[in-house]
């Protein structure tokens, strides 16, 4: 998958816990797990703004892209 999520650096900069940002934006710990190791297919953008402001940071600071010219040939077929 091109979209990469890069939580675990987020919270290690702000020497925060998983556990903590859970509680902080009202989310399961095992949803959580399941973002930071890319199990979900999606994430609701209210749930990303939550995390970016209990992290102080932007999208693109949890979140990053690999260029892959397949992803248009999959969203062809949808």
């Amino acid at each position: 998958m091109p979209i990469r999520v890069n939580l675990d650096v987020m919270l290690a900069r702000r020497k925060m816990r998983a556990k903590q940002l859970a509680a902080q934006i009202g989310l399961s710990e095992t949803q959580l797990s399941m973002l930071r190791t890319e199990k979900v297919r999606g994430i609701r953008f209210d749930t990303l703004a939550k995390i970016c402001l209990v992290l102080d940071c932007k999208p693109a600071d949890i979140l990053d892209y690999d260029i892959d010219p397949a992803d248009l040939h999959i969203a062809d077929e949808d």
